[in-house]
């Protein structure tokens, strides 16, 4: 006869050193609107999945294509400047 056991403590055992660092949740934040507005998209993309989009979904996937593409650039931005790399100006 085999006994099932648990290996909750095998499983959990490394669970402290398995959390996110500061950093990665810093990274996490600084990215978030990107990850906003690509699940924006995604939302507009999936409404019309099972009809033919109408102009008005055309016109709301235009919009969230647009802000999550100014959400990136942003984002770019963001990063190069705070590397130094960045150029006067701002644009990516």
């Amino acid at each position: 006869m085999h006994h099932i056991v648990t290996v909750q403590e095998a499983v959990t055992a490394f669970g402290d050193f398995m959390e996110p660092t500061d950093a990665e949740l810093a990274a996490i934040e600084q990215e978030m609107p990107v990850i906003l507005a690509d699940v924006d998209l995604l939302d507009a993309q999936i409404v019309t999945l099972d009809r033919t989009p109408s102009e008005v979904d055309d016109r709301r996937i235009r919009r969230a294509r647009r802000r999550a593409l100014a959400a990136r650039v942003a984002l770019l931005n963001r990063t190069a400047d705070t590397t130094g790399t960045g150029r006067s100006g701002g644009a990516a």
